[in-house]
């Protein structure tokens, strides 16, 4: 696999998390650079860089721990229409999972289907937002149950469950399979999906992403997002 390589760990918001070894930590730092994952890549890792920093690059210890205070350094940031006051309302939500809920792979196995993690997706959103939040935050995490592809979360869900063998995913939550996996849909996975004869839908959203599921499932049930490397790196890297 020509994408499927550490050497992809190098442009991609995937070596945020690549930067701890703690399970927890781990998985909220992919959590945070996922949530933030669109628009130009090297914002993307610098502005994720700059989250982890702001967190003493200790994410789970500060998150578990922190007083209302300590979130006041948080306010400067942004990554495009994520701003200060959505990073703080991440991190009381992320306390609450942690302190309440048993952890985010916790809440993601709890509502799986057999097939997919879409259901799950939306329960997770449910739960993350059932403490008081700021309504605005809500947009920054996505539900599939309300048609979105929900591109980044799908992200991180194959960062977390998918293991490669070849050091790029991480495969720390042993609860949850790479069966019921869904491709990440965005511009570039889609256009290339389309030029393959692998989605026919023109629009980016859940429909078009149930569709990829399928045709990905008939070449693959087991991993089929292990063609999310094909499909993104041929789209981006080759203009495919």
């Amino acid at each position: 696999m020509l994408y499927n390589h550490p050497k992809f760990i190098e442009s991609d918001p995937i070596q945020i998390p690549h930067q701890f070894s703690k399970k927890e930590d781990i998985e909220i730092a992919a959590f945070l650079s996922a949530t933030i994952a669109w628009g130009n890549r090297k914002s993307i890792i610098k502005n994720a860089n700059m989250m982890m920093e702001l967190l003493d690059h200790s994410p789970f210890e500060f998150i578990t721990q922190h007083e209302e205070t300590d979130l006041e350094r948080l306010e400067p940031f942004v990554h495009r229409t994520f701003n200060g006051n959505d990073f703080m309302q991440f991190i009381k939500s992320l306390k609450y999972i942690y302190q309440t809920h048993h952890g985010l792979e916790a809440v993601f196995s709890s509502h799986s289907d057999k097939g997919s993690l879409q259901n799950s997706i939306h329960h997770f959103k449910k739960v993350f937002f059932e403490i008081p939040h700021l309504e605005r935050t809500q947009k920054h995490v996505s539900d599939p149950l309300k048609n979105s592809a929900a591109k980044r979360i799908n992200m991180f869900l194959r960062w977390m469950v998918r293991n490669d063998n070849t050091g790029v995913d991480f495969g720390i939550w042993q609860s949850l399979s790479p069966s019921q996996l869904s491709c990440p849909l965005d511009v570039h996975s889609g256009n290339v999906a389309r030029k393959l004869g692998l989605l026919k839908r023109k629009q980016n959203d859940g429909k078009a992403l149930a569709e990829l599921d399928k045709a990905l499932r008939k070449l693959d049930a087991n991993d089929p997002v292990k063609y999310d490397f094909a499909l993104f790196g041929l789209g981006v890297f080759e203009g495919f």
